[in-house]
């Protein structure tokens, strides 16, 4: 199994560049949320299990220790027993299941395989004039997926990462926006991971009022395209959940992807008092 992006070096350094700790332990990167209070929280995202053993764990102990850590939060791809560690499970911050796409497969075999009204829509855009364009984010285009993004979170009910947050992340070598045009205005964007032979998108975020373009259906199978010319056999369409995504959910599985299941989240707790404040904070805000 290929190490995620969440542990590469570059995800490291970016979290560096939004201020945060960040550690490499037995192959396992650890990053530091700040709490109030002076308190904080370790996280590791997307991590190898088979790197875990008690050596591994009296190091975070004493990570944790300095930085006066009130748990260690796991988020192991593999399913190994945290629990023999002294983990409990917790609640998710990455999206537990997922669908892959194996695009080394032709494109007339991938739109084959879509549902008949993704490959219509796919159609139907192009009729329309929508242009797919995979510029830098220049401040034009980046400020017009910032609105977008704004409006998007809006209208779903989530919060948006701080704006400052995307454009950073926009300045790895690796990290890509695509966006849909229609007459010389944006009207979807999406940010697009490559990276290990996978293609992972991210965010997306897009112009409700324009939905019957159909932009983003092409917006998702120019990515793929590309990402085909790449060398990737992977395409990550990120998180899925019927229950909290459930409009997003239907359109990523009209793709035809595979659907993965992670373990979820496991916390290691070091202070349980601050961790009951924590949890109860948690469900208050």
């Amino acid at each position: 199994m290929e190490k995620s992006f969440l542990q590469s070096n570059q995800w490291l350094d970016f979290q560096k560049s939004l201020g945060r700790k960040v550690w490499q332990v037995e192959e396992i990167g650890i990053i530091r949320y700040n709490l109030p209070f002076g308190k904080s929280y370790l996280y590791s995202p997307r991590c190898e299990g088979k790197f875990f053993s008690d050596l591994f764990l009296e190091k975070i102990k004493e990570i944790a220790k300095q930085e006066n850590a009130i748990f260690f939060k796991a988020e192991p791809r593999d399913n190994i027993n945290l629990k023999q560690f002294g983990f409990v499970k917790a609640h998710d911050i990455q999206p537990k299941k997922t669908l892959i796409l194996d695009i080394t497969k032709s494109e007339q075999e991938l739109l084959d395989k879509m549902h008949y009204k993704t490959r219509y829509n796919i159609q139907l855009a192009q009729r329309h004039g929508v242009k797919i364009r995979n510029p830098k984010p220049e401040t034009r285009n980046f400020d017009a997926f910032w609105r977008l993004m704004e409006q998007t979170t809006k209208r779903d009910g989530f919060r948006p990462h701080p704006k400052e947050y995307y454009k950073k992340l926009l300045e790895i070598p690796n990290v890509e926006l695509f966006t849909a045009e229609f007459e010389n205005k944006i009207i979807a964007a999406n940010i697009v991971v490559f990276y290990n032979k996978q293609a992972i998108y991210l965010h997306g975020a897009s112009n409700y009022e324009q939905r019957n373009l159909m932009a983003a259906p092409l917006l998702q199978w120019e990515q793929i395209k590309e990402a085909k010319k790449r060398g990737c056999a992977k395409y990550d369409f990120w998180g899925i959940d019927e229950e909290k995504w459930p409009g997003v959910t239907r359109f990523k599985k009209s793709f035809n992807g595979k659907e993965i299941e992670y373990p979820g989240a496991f916390d290691l707790v070091f202070q349980p008092f601050w961790y009951k404040i924590y949890k109860i904070a948690r469900e208050i805000l």
